[in-house]
C-alpha cells in the first residue's frame, strides 16, 4: 500500500468487534479476519504476505512496537493501545492482546493478535503521552522515547501492565 493521504475520519469498532490476525515471525500477515479487512479497507489479498506494519498510523510512537517485539520474541503476552491507518486515510484505534503462537516442541512459529474496541477514556489519556513519546523519538532517538514512559510510570508506581490495564477498565 502506497501512503495513503491522511484525514480525520476516525473509524470505530463495534463493542462485540474483535480483529484477529496472526503473522509469521518476521511480522508478515499469514491470516486476517473480515472485520480487519473492513477496518483496515484492505482485502485479504492486499494483506496476505504483508508486514503487519503495512497498517502503521504515522501517529504511533516506534517505541511502542520495539517493546513490543521485545515481549513477544521473549514469549511475553503484551497489551497495546495501537492508532491504525487503513487505506483510505482515516484512522482507529484498538486494544491489543499480541502474543506467541507456538509449534509442538515449543518454538516460536508466529504471533497472534486480537484487538478489540479500547476505552475512549483510555484513548485520551494515550493520545497525549503518544504525541510527547513521537516528539521524544524525532529530536533524539527510540530509547529516549522509551525512557520517558519508564520513568513516568515509576513515578507512578506502577508497571506498565498494571498502566494499560488500569486505563482499559
Amino acid at each position: 500500500m502506497s501512503a495513503p493521504m491522511l484525514n480525520n475520519h476516525e473509524r470505530v469498532m463495534k463493542e462485540e468487534d474483535f480483529i484477529i490476525s496472526k503473522t509469521d515471525t518476521s511480522g508478515k500477515i499469514t491470516y486476517c479476519n473480515e472485520i480487519f479487512m473492513y477496518m483496515a479497507v484492505m482485502t485479504e489479498k492486499q494483506l496476505l504476505g504483508k508486514p503487519h506494519s503495512i497498517i502503521r498510523h504515522p501517529d504511533m510512537p516506534k517505541a511502542v512496537f520495539k517493546s513490543l517485539w521485545d515481549k513477544i520474541q521473549n514469549n511475553e503476552e503484551i497489551f497495546a493501545y495501537v492508532k491504525n491507518l487503513s487505506s483510505d486515510g482515516s484512522f482507529y484505534w484498538v486494544f491489543a492482546n499480541v502474543t506467541a503462537s507456538h509449534d509442538n516442541n515449543g518454538k516460536i512459529i508466529g504471533y497472534y493478535s486480537v484487538r478489540r474496541k479500547p476505552n475512549p477514556q483510555a484513548i485520551e489519556t494515550i493520545k497525549p503521552l503518544y504525541a510527547e513519546m513521537l516528539r521524544i523519538e524525532k529530536n533524539n532517538s527510540v530509547n529516549a522515547s522509551m525512557e520517558y514512559l519508564t520513568d513516568i510510570l515509576k513515578k507512578e508506581g506502577i508497571s506498565y501492565d498494571e498502566f494499560i490495564t488500569k486505563i482499559q477498565n
